[in-house]
């Protein structure tokens, strides 16, 4: 992607809001570098303590799979049903999950 209006990249913000927890999409910042690119997302996305982990990842190295995709790339998963949730027990103490 190019520069838009000379701002730089863009980059795509997640941040993990304690310890052992997921990350989490937060937004996009622009920036030319990524030591740039993490200063911003940290003054525009954690000045609040709002979190204890960060990723910054440059927007062009994100692949998806569209919502024309969707029904060819995981209808292998409705076959098995071993890895639907239900069919195992959740240990006692664990957290986070």
């Amino acid at each position: 992607m190019e520069a838009k209006e000379n701002q730089g990249e863009l980059w795509e913000v997640f941040i993990q809001s304690k310890p052992g927890q997921s990350f989490k999409h937060a937004g996009s910042v622009h920036a030319y570098d990524k030591e740039m690119a993490i200063e911003n997302a940290r003054d525009v996305y954690t000045r609040r303590a709002e979190g204890t982990g960060l990723w910054v990842v440059p927007s062009k190295e994100i692949i998806a799979v569209t919502v024309n995709e969707a029904a060819y790339f995981f209808e292998p998963a409705d076959e098995k049903i071993y890895r639907h949730p239900t069919f195992y027990q959740m240990p006692e103490g664990v957290k986070n999950m």
